[in-house]
């Protein structure tokens, strides 16, 4: 058996991607697996050091604003669909997957005109318009949310969830490595910021001008600032009383150490917060696609599941909503029993499953 699975840009499609072959290969050690990803992203390292092959295409985003990147645009593309053209009459894949971002589109459309069953799986509670377009052509669509019939057809949905990494699923027992790893005080309280693998420039300016306040009623920081945002304590060190850094490698550590959680409200993040039951203040990002992160996290909202703070407040408000949630236990286990309940922890067996079946049905 042989998968190709394309996903990439950032780690909401990288890691969903990642959980489908790892529980591939749970289900099937023998089956055979290639990913395609795009030039000069992150998933061209990610997935090598998750211990898969991967083949890169020429392509990026179209970009909402005019610039000198979308006049080669229409070159991508055509570059793109030519490539991924080869890489499937050499590799011969049984199923092709995408978990969105610039690579699924190609790769997947191709897939699907030549008659190889194709599964996508959309994260988020808005789809991308990647998806959108692939829906027609594609033979199954594993989503996360109920209601996608108003996006795709219905006869094609699956409801399984998002894949998550396999080491946050179990949390028991890991607290005391989890703090000497991130040389925290295991008597204190402790907040864990994370704003995507790319950063979140508004949530990093906000912990920055409440930390002294933060440090003041005993609460220490694991903060996750992104890739692009190192520059915020200098030399990417820290201060006492927090762990900063550009990306956690111990996501399950980062858990196990933590009280309440400061997100951003990508799908991705979202799942993971669910199976961790971590109390959680969300601060969606406004720039995205048809603001479909304050979509996501008011279906959190309001199921009292979590907190919700505006982009646009964030800086005045933040400091003393993690202060209020972190001195009041009460609303944290509402929370926490509330965002539990929308977990879904076989997530990537399901979704490897509905490929399997789409192989045995061709």
């Amino acid at each position: 058996m042989k998968v190709i699975i394309s996903g990439g840009g950032t780690g909401g499609h990288i890691f969903p991607a990642i959980a489908i072959a790892n529980a591939l290969k749970a289900i099937d050690k023998s089956v055979e697996i290639l990913f395609v990803g795009a030039e000069g992203r992150m998933e061209m390292e990610k997935v090598p050091a998750a211990g898969y092959k991967i083949e890169g295409l020429w392509i990026s985003g179209l970009q909402r604003r005019l610039t000198i990147d979308n006049l080669s645009f229409p070159f991508k593309v055509i570059s793109s669909i030519m490539r991924s053209k080869r890489i499937i009459k050499s590799f011969r894949p049984d199923a092709a997957v995408g978990t969105g971002g610039f690579a699924s589109g190609p790769l997947l459309r191709v897939a699907s005109r030549m008659g190889i069953p194709s599964l996508i799986q959309e994260q988020n509670s808005f789809p991308g318009i990647t998806n959108k377009l692939l829906a027609k052509k594609v033979n199954r669509i594993c989503v996360a949310y109920p209601g996608m019939e108003k996006y795709f057809p219905k006869d094609k949905i699956r409801v399984t969830g998002n894949p998550v990494r396999q080491d946050i699923l179990s949390l028991q027992g890991k607290r005391d490595e989890a703090m000497k790893f991130f040389g925290l005080d295991p008597h204190k309280k402790t907040l864990l910021v994370i704003g995507g693998s790319l950063g979140a420039r508004t949530i990093n300016e906000s912990i920055a001008a409440c930390f002294e306040q933060l440090s003041r009623n005993n609460i220490q920081v694991i903060w996750q600032t992104g890739k692009n945002y190192t520059y915020t304590f200098p030399n990417g060190g820290g201060k006492e009383g927090a762990w900063v850094g550009a990306f956690i490698t111990k996501m399950d550590l980062a858990y196990a150490a933590s009280d309440i959680v400061v997100s951003r409200a990508g799908a991705i993040s979202l799942s993971e917060l669910a199976i961790v039951k971590m109390p959680s203040i969300l601060v969606p990002s406004p720039n995205v696609a048809e603001d479909h992160q304050t979509k996501n996290a008011m279906a959190l909202v309001k199921s009292d599941a979590a907190i919700l703070v505006k982009d646009d407040e964030s800086k005045e408000k933040l400091g003393k909503e993690i202060i209020s949630l972190m001195n009041d236990k009460q609303r944290q286990n509402t929370l926490s029993e509330n965002i539990g309940k929308l977990a879904f922890p076989n997530a990537a067996e399901k979704i490897a499953n509905e490929v399997i079946q789409l192989i045995k049905n061709k």
